[in-house]
């Protein structure tokens, strides 16, 4: 029975439109929702005094559905999300290790082709992608961070659960290709994982947590990629990047974050040359999830846009 989502009446009246792009080889699918969702050239047309552009990635063993509830909760943005390669609708990169040089490589030139200039967004392994590229040269205005990697994955307070779960998609990549990716697409493992996550009481809401990840956590294109993107996710984390990074830097950060301890997000945010920190209370690593409004808050603030009438 299918479980809806708190947001649904919200997601409703945003408008939506799929698109796709030709990058690196493959065809990147991505969505854009909000005003000016009639042309995947708009981005690069908005006057001054107008809203910027949000390229928004999501996080590792996701894709753009994710990141839906903070959406939602800014109808006055354009914002451009799609699909990581070999994630959701887009395949994998051909001829490439889905490392941390190739998603960085991938966001660089998607921006280039569907809105130069954009505000770029990331969510938890897309935090690491988003400042490998702007690092690497992507050019932005500004870059924001939800749910940031900001330390060693294997050094968090859930070292002992990364060790496992490094063992278990190394388990899933050896064994023969379907058992291996039963394995891997395995539901109880996925709603294991859900339930770690999420820190909500909420009993309606962690129906719905756990709804998301059962619909989207095993929609990747194989093993090989799913393999390659978590060894990226837990072999980098943000502060490599973060003195390199010269744009104003939201960082929207979660006090009970099993991944990214608080602690060390405010150690994150003094690398920067500039950052905020937005601290969100009783939440975890499912900022998207459980407290998007919060999150909407600090980047409608951060980006100086107003809130829209009648919402």
């Amino acid at each position: 029975m299918p479980v809806s989502s708190p947001y649904a009446d919200r997601l409703n009246r945003l408008p939506v439109e799929r698109h796709e792009v030709e990058v690196g080889g493959a065809t990147t699918a991505y969505w854009v929702y909000g005003p000016g969702s009639d042309s995947e050239t708009e981005a690069t047309k908005r006057t001054d005094g107008e809203p910027p552009t949000v390229i928004a990635v999501h996080g590792f063993r996701g894709e753009h559905h994710g990141l839906e509830p903070v959406l939602a909760y800014l109808p006055e943005l354009r914002v451009i999300a799609p699909d990581l390669p070999g994630f959701g609708e887009t395949p994998p990169l051909p001829g490439r290790t889905h490392d941390l040089a190739a998603y960085a490589d991938w966001l660089t030139e998607f921006t280039a082709a569907v809105a130069p200039g954009a505000v770029i967004l990331g969510h938890s392994f897309g935090s690491i992608v988003t400042s490998a590229a702007v690092a690497g040269g992507l050019e932005t205005p500004r870059l924001i961070l939800i749910n940031p990697i900001g330390a060693p994955a294997l050094e968090g307070p859930k070292g002992l659960m990364t060790r496992l779960a490094v063992w278990y998609y190394d388990l899933g990549a050896a064994l023969p290709s379907r058992i291996g990716t039963a394995l891997l697409r395995n539901r109880l493992i996925v709603r294991i994982m859900s339930i770690t996550m999420a820190k909500t009481k909420d009993p309606a809401l962690r129906r719905f947590i756990h709804d998301q990840h059962d619909t989207y956590f095993s929609d990747f294109a194989d093993r090989d990629v799913l393999r390659d993107a978590f060894v990226a996710s837990v072999s980098h984390d943000v502060r490599a990047y973060a003195p390199q990074i010269h744009v104003p830097t939201l960082l929207v950060a979660a006090q009970k974050d099993d991944i990214t301890p608080i602690e060390a997000e405010r150690h994150l945010a003094t690398l920067f040359p500039e950052a905020d920190l937005v601290e969100i209370a009783d939440v975890g690593h499912l900022i998207h999830y459980e407290t998007p409004s919060e999150a909407a808050g600090a980047i409608r603030r951060f980006l100086k846009v107003p809130v829209a009438r009648g919402r």
